[in-house]
């Protein structure tokens, strides 16, 4: 975990990067018509069973997960998208008109191995749509990622497809990845051997070296697919080309998360010194809203990383809008001035102009140079002759100019200057 600083030796960690990312976001999401909503960073723990699934690794690994006062197990969100489909049963939006189509952002936490762009608590874009069993919808979710990275300027993403199948497509599979892992359990690793009939499809997303190599020979899951499914993947497919997505067919690509069905995807870009280049990923989760309590709805979505984009914009060498330059440094001498100095302060800000003043009873020379640091665009200089004459300098720090400007004129001053 970290903290996110005014400046920092890394710029990722810079709050405007931040600031830079999430606005991004908002604007691009709401573009497409998603609204924000914001759940707890806490939920009871049978949440994330029943709907992240037992056999994966944040359920049986990675989850926060403690007793409450009252005795009640609760879990720190590993997360997003279990949270967001319990508020949407539990607020009785499926009896609203559909589809319903939110976004959220915010940290989770899972108590993961420290690698690059991996971090115990870590941070989240999401976006869910609800009510529409449309492939069209599908390709909607992941071209909002790919306009979202194509908005903060960052370069060489690329998204992998596949389809995971309906319940009946995996039942086949399972069989078949069962009979393929069966004469090699002894060489898997140990949470492989586990997972073998529980969720054998959980193995071709091992990190074990060995278990991944044995499970590079495992069938296709294209093979086992059904009709239905396969003609939603091609439909997936033709829309994305409609909207000028490139993606690329990965039949391995199986996600880490158990309530999806259909379409699966990751988005990737190269990050040097990460393990892998995922920087988010989602698809279609058909049977989740019911596992949770509510009817018989579809819902597709997507989480981001966004320590990831940040590290990825951070190697790319984007350049992040700089911190909005402060307008008005006004230079005191006297309590008499002090006083007068807080009034025009407030006139300034309450104007929407920044305006700051020194509070260390500097000298001038030191409060000038305070005023340099801050690259503020006008020093106003209140003394005592313009106390006297209910005036005050304002010096133009970029043409060098000053000049004697009203109390009650100042504002309108800064402003009109400013916008030249």
């Amino acid at each position: 975990m970290f903290d996110v600083m005014p400046k920092d030796e890394e710029n990722w960690r810079q709050v405007q990067w931040w600031r830079f990312v999430e606005s991004t976001a908002r604007t691009v999401a709401e573009r497409f018509r998603f609204q924000e909503v914001r759940t707890p960073l806490v939920e009871y723990t049978e949440l994330f069973k029943r709907g992240v699934g037992d056999t994966t690794d944040i359920v049986e690994k990675e989850m926060y997960t403690f007793t409450d006062r009252a005795g009640r197990s609760i879990s720190l969100r590993p997360e997003g998208t279990a949270g967001i489909v319990r508020s949407f049963v539990g607020h009785k939006v499926y009896a609203q008109p559909q589809p319903t189509k939110w976004f959220y952002m915010g940290p989770m936490y899972r108590y993961e191995r420290q690698q690059v762009g991996r971090y115990r608590q870590f941070h989240q874009l999401g976006v869910e749509a609800f009510g529409s069993f449309d492939p069209a919808l599908d390709a909607e979710v992941i071209a909002l990622g790919m306009q979202f990275f194509e908005e903060l300027g960052l370069k060489g993403v690329q998204v992998e497809i596949n389809n995971v199948g309906d319940p009946e497509s995996r039942a086949r599979y399972f069989e078949a990845l069962i009979a393929y892992f069966e004469p090699y359990k002894e060489e898997l690793a140990e949470d492989a051997q586990n997972r073998l009939y529980r969720n054998p499809m959980r193995i071709l997303d091992s990190k074990d070296p060995h278990t991944h190599e044995i499970a590079m020979g495992a069938p296709s899951i294209l093979e086992y697919l059904s009709e239905d499914s396969r003609a939603n993947l091609e439909a997936v497919k033709q829309y994305l080309d409609i909207l000028g997505v490139n993606y690329v067919q990965n039949d391995r690509l199986v996600r880490g998360l158990d309530y999806y069905t259909q379409t699966a995807f990751e988005y990737m870009v190269d990050i040097p010194g990460a393990q892998a280049s995922t920087i988010g990923g989602g698809g279609r989760y058909n049977g989740l809203v019911q596992e949770v309590g509510g009817p018989d709805m579809p819902g597709v979505g997507f989480g981001v990383g966004l320590e990831r984009v940040l590290l990825a914009l951070e190697e790319q060498k984007v350049v992040v809008p700089e911190p909005s330059r402060l307008d008005c440094y006004m230079i005191t001498f006297d309590q008499a001035t002090k006083r007068k100095s807080m009034e025009l302060l407030a006139e300034l800000r309450r104007a929407g102009l920044s305006a700051e003043r020194d509070y260390l009873d500097r000298k001038m020379k030191a409060q000038m140079k305070v005023a340099d640091r801050e690259q503020a665009r006008f020093v106003a200089i209140l003394g005592e002759d313009e106390l006297a004459q209910n005036t005050i300098q304002v010096k133009n720090m970029e043409t060098g100019t000053q000049e004697a400007v009203p109390f009650d004129q100042l504002v309108t001053y800064i402003q009109t200057e400013k916008g030249r």
